[in-house]
C-alpha cells in the first residue's frame, strides 16, 4: 500500500467517486436501449523497479449496444521514476520519486453519429505538485452544435475559476491533439491543461468542475444521437476515423508514454484503442 498524504488522498477519493457515477450513467444509457450490458472491473498491482509494491488501479470497461468499447480507468501509483524519464518530468531531475493518481477515460461508440470522447484528470507529485487534465470531443460525422454544447459547457467550467483559462486551454487542446504527420487534428478539440501547481484548493475545485462538465454535457450528446440511423458508408467512415485516433494514442499520447514508462497495466494504458478500425 501506497502512503498517501492529505492531498493525494483527496484526489484520489474524487476520481474513484467520479468514475463510479461516469459508470452508472453509461449503465443506465446502455438500459435505456435495451442492454444489460455492465462494466466489468479488474483490478491490478504495480511492482516498482526494485520490486516494491508501487500502488496500482482498476481498470473498467463496458461492451453494450451504446457503448462498442468505453474504458474508465482510475490508478494511484508510486515509486521511483527512471533517471532518463525523470529528466522530462518537472521536479524529478535531481529526485526521481513521484506519485500519480487519476481517472482516464475513452469511449467509442457503436453508432458513428455519436461522437467518441476522450477525458482524463489526474495530480501527480514529484518535488513539485499539479493538476491536469482535459475532455475533447472525437466525432467521426461533426455535427456543429453538439460541438458548440460541448465547448460551451467546458467554457463554463472554466469561467467559474478563471476567465482566461478556456482561451488557454482550449488552444492548448488545438495544439496537442493534433496529427502533425497527416496535418490534421484528432477530433473537434475541447480543453487541454497541466502543470497547475501552488493552490492545491483552487486547482483541485477547478478538476472537480472538469470532471463534473464532462458528466454533464457527454451523456447528453449521446442520448441525442444514439438511435440516428446509420448507413455502411457511416460505418466504413467511422471505422477510417479511429485510424487516426489510434495513431495520436499510439504515437502522441502523453498519458500512453506516462503509463509504459511508469510499469502501468498493458490492458489498462492501451484501452484508448478501438475494438475495429481501418486504414485504406
Amino acid at each position: 500500500m501506497l502512503a498517501l498524504d492529505d492531498q493525494q488522498q483527496a484526489a484520489r477519493d474524487w476520481f474513484e467517486s467520479l468514475r463510479d457515477r461516469i459508470c452508472e450513467v453509461f449503465e443506465q444509457i446502455e438500459r435505456e436501449a435495451g442492454s444489460d450490458a455492465a462494466f466489468v472491473y479488474t483490478p491490478w498491482d504495480r511492482t516498482d523497479a526494485d520490486g516494491e509494491p508501487g500502488g496500482g488501479g482498476v481498470r473498467g470497461q463496458l461492451t453494450g449496444a451504446v457503448f462498442e468499447k468505453v474504458g474508465v480507468n482510475v490508478s494511484t501509483v508510486g515509486g521511483q521514476f527512471s533517471p532518463e524519464f525523470a529528466k522530462s518530468i518537472p521536479g524529478a531531475e535531481d529526485d526521481p520519486s513521484f506519485f500519480a493518481t487519476g481517472i482516464s477515460l475513452v469511449a467509442h461508440m457503436a453508432n458513428p453519429h455519436v461522437p467518441a470522447v476522450h477525458m482524463n484528470t489526474r495530480f501527480l507529485t514529484t518535488t513539485k505538485r499539479w493538476f491536469g487534465g482535459g475532455a475533447d470531443l472525437n466525432p467521426a460525422i461533426p455535427y456543429q452544435e453538439d460541438t458548440e454544447a460541448f465547448h460551451a459547457r467546458l467554457r463554463a467550467a472554466c469561467a467559474a475559476h478563471d476567465p482566461t483559462f478556456y482561451p488557454r486551454f482550449s488552444t492548448w487542446a488545438e495544439e496537442y491533439f493534433w496529427l502533425p504527420h497527416r496535418g490534421v487534428p484528432r477530433g473537434v478539440g475541447g480543453i487541454f491543461y497541466d502543470h497547475l501547481e501552488g493552490h492545491f484548493d483552487a486547482h483541485f475545485a477547478f478538476t472537480r468542475e472538469v470532471g463534473e462538465a464532462f458528466l454533464d454535457i457527454f451523456p447528453q450528446l449521446v442520448r441525442k444521437r444514439m438511435n440516428t440511423p446509420f448507413t455502411d458508408a457511416d460505418r466504413e467512415r467511422l471505422l477510417e476515423f479511429r485510424g487516426r485516433y489510434v495513431e495520436f494514442n499510439l504515437l502522441y499520447d502523453r498519458g500512453t508514454l506516462f503509463g509504459l514508462k511508469t510499469g502501468g497495466n498493458i490492458d489498462a494504458i492501451l484501452m484508448s484503442l478501438p475494438p475495429l478500425a481501418k486504414w485504406k
